[in-house]
């Protein structure tokens, strides 16, 4: 697990580039997709720069500012089906209010759900009901966070819906799971799988992977619970 880590955290020194300082200027596009709200922020020098923030209600000619960024390179998203060269994910400041939604400016709450600090929670319509994994190693998700410190380490399975998911960061498929247990108050409702073969939004899926706790890729990427090294269990 070292290793890998060792090898995640120097894959993220060549994607993400710490930014400078924060982005500031004047919102010339705005699009919401996938618990995100994408904006192209036209700075006071006249340059345009994407940003990805927490889904929040922001609109055209609006002055924003995007603290706490990182810059990722060659960024695709799944629910926009649209790459950027370089875009910067980040938390919004001073200038405009998050939506009024459940989930707006929670990303305080969204680490603990082992989601990285600049992702806001899936919106998610109804409830998700899967069955737990069969055999000796099936969890819920809410078992892997009541028992984290006894399974760290070790393999389960688990089954889920995947309600957020982004493919080829750091050479791995990212995905979040539901099931219907835990609790969404202090996130363990919501697992990171960090997984090897590919999924897709909306998909319910079983993997098998290894439990880790307080994995921190650093900057914003950080999960306090994770499966990592995870495949599908067909």
């Amino acid at each position: 697990m070292k290793l890998l880590l060792t090898l995640a955290v120097a894959a993220l020194a060549l994607s993400l580039n710490a930014s400078a300082g924060d982005l500031t200027g004047t919102v010339v596009e705005s699009m919401d997709s996938g618990g995100y709200t994408y904006l192209l922020i036209k700075t006071p020098a006249g340059e345009k720069k994407w940003a990805a923030v927490t889904k929040a209600n922001v609109k055209k000619g609006d002055k924003a500012t995007v603290t706490n960024s990182m810059d990722m390179k060659n960024f695709e998203s799944p629910t926009l089906k649209r790459k950027f060269d370089v875009i910067s994910f980040g938390m919004l400041g001073g200038g405009a209010a998050p939506a009024a939604d459940a989930h707006a400016g929670a990303a305080k709450g969204e680490a603990k759900a082992g989601m990285p600090a600049h992702g806001g929670r899936a919106e998610v319509s109804g409830p998700i009901k899967v069955a737990k994994a069969a055999g000796p190693d099936g969890r819920t998700i809410g078992e892997v966070y009541a028992q984290k410190a006894a399974l760290k380490g070790k393999d389960v399975v688990v089954s889920g819906k995947v309600v957020k998911y982004n493919s080829g960061i750091l050479e791995r498929n990212w995905a979040h799971l539901r099931d219907g247990s835990g609790k969404a108050k202090d996130g363990s409702d919501d697992i990171t799988v960090i997984l090897k073969d590919e999924a897709e939004l909306g998909q319910v899926i079983t993997v098998r992977g290894k439990v880790v706790l307080d994995k921190d890729l650093g900057g914003m990427y950080k999960f306090p619970v994770a499966l990592e090294d995870a495949t599908l269990v067909k």
